[in-house]
C-alpha cells in the first residue's frame, strides 16, 4: 500500500539569542520551512522518516534498510529518539545531538540482535541544527544536506557510498556515479554496527542561506542543476512542492524526503520589503531493493 505522509508545513519562526538562532548581537531571524515525505510510485511503503522541529531549531531525514519492515522501524526509532531528546532538554548543542544519533545507533543494533536473529538493520541520517548564527550538519549515509548560497548550491554532506569511493579514486566520473549499478552500496549506516562513525561540517548563518535535507529518493531522480533551479522558487512552499512533483514525474522508484530551510533577518527582510507571511576499506551494506 503506497501512503503519503506529512510533516509541518509551511512555517515561519522568529528567535534570537541562545535559544534561537541569533549570532550575539540580539538580530532577529526568521526560518520559512517545509517538510514532507512520500512513499513514490514504486515502493508499498516508506522507509524513510521525518523531523521537523522549526521551533528547537532541528531537522532530520532518515533513510531505512533491511526490508521486511526493518527499514522502516529503523529509521522511525532513530528520529523518535531525537524528538524525545529535544523536547526534553531545555538547552543543547550539537555534541549533545551527536550523542543521541550515537545511543540510536546502539539501540537499533541490539533490536535487531533481539528481533531480528542479527540480521542487518539500519538507517542513514542527516540532520541540521541552527544555533548562535551558525550551522551544523551530521550525517552517516548517502542521504544529503545542501545548501543554497548567493546562487551557487554546494553540498555540504559528502556520501558514505561505494560510487562516491570510486568517484574520489578517479575510477567513476561523478555525473555516473547515480546510475551506476552500485549506486545503492552505502558504506556507512545507524544500527549496522555497535558503534558509529558520524561525520559534521560547520559553518556561519548568512542572510538567504536556504538548505535542503533530502533522501536519495529524491537525488536519484533529479541533477544538482535542476535541484538548484527548484531551489530558485518564489518560496519553500512552491520549490518543496515542486521537488516532490518533479520526482513523482520521473517515476519515483524510492520514497522521496525533503525538508527545507530559509534563513533570513528580520532588518533584511523588512529592507526587501517581505512579508512573514509570504512562507514559512570499510563495511558496506546494500539496501534492499522492492
Amino acid at each position: 500500500m503506497v501512503y503519503l505522509k506529512l510533516a509541518n508545513l509551511p512555517q515561519c519562526w522568529m528567535g534570537n539569542g541562545r535559544n534561537g538562532i541569533g549570532n550575539g548581537d540580539r538580530m532577529s531571524w526568521s526560518l520559512f520551512t517545509f517538510s514532507k515525505t512520500h512513499a513514490g510510485k514504486v515502493r508499498p511503503y516508506n522507509e524513510d522518516a521525518l523531523l521537523d522541529m522549526t521551533a528547537r531549531r532541528v531537522w532530520v531525514v532518515a533513510d531505512g534498510m533491511g526490508g521486511h519492515s526493518a527499514g522502516d522501524v529503523a529509521s522511525q526509532m532513530l528520529v523518535d529518539r531525537i524528538e524525545r531528546f529535544v523536547l526534553d532538554t531545555p538547552d543543547f548543542g550539537i555534541d549533545e545531538l551527536r550523542q543521541m544519533i550515537e545511543v540510536a545507533n546502539r539501540e537499533i543494533f541490539q533490536y535487531a540482535q533481539v528481533h531480528l536473529d542479527g540480521k542487518t538493520m539500519g538507517s542513514t541520517v542527516v540532520l541540521l541544527f541552527l544555533q548562535d548564527g551558525y550551522f551544523h550538519c551530521l550525517w552517516v549515509g548517502d542521504s544529503r544536506i545542501y545548501l543554497l548560497r548567493d546562487n551557487h548550491l554546494v553540498q555540504k554532506t559528502r556520501d558514505h557510498s561505494q560510487v562516491m569511493e570510486l568517484v574520489e579514486q578517479g575510477l567513476l566520473a561523478e555525473e555516473d556515479a547515480e546510475k551506476h549499478p552500485l549506486a545503492n552500496v552505502i558504506t556507512r549506516a545507524v544500527g549496522v554496527e555497535e558503534t558509529v562513525r558520524i561525520d559534521q561540517q560547520s559553518g556561519q548563518l548568512l542572510h538567504g542561506d536556504q538548505f535542503l535535507l533530502c533522501s536519495d529518493g529524491l537525488t536519484k531522480e533529479l541533477s544538482n542543476s535542476e535541484i538548484h533551479q527548484i531551489m530558485c522558487a518564489d518560496s519553500v512552499n512552491q520549490s518543496g512542492l515542486a521537488l516532490l512533483h518533479a520526482a513523482l514525474v520521473r517515476g519515483a522508484n524510492d520514497n522521496v524526503t525533503c525538508a527545507l530551510i530559509k534563513v533570513a533577518k528580520e532588518k533584511q527582510l523588512v529592507q526587501e520589503g517581505v512579508s512573514h507571511s509570504s512562507d514559512a576499506t570499510v563495511p558496506v551494506y546494500a539496501r534492499r531493493r522492492v
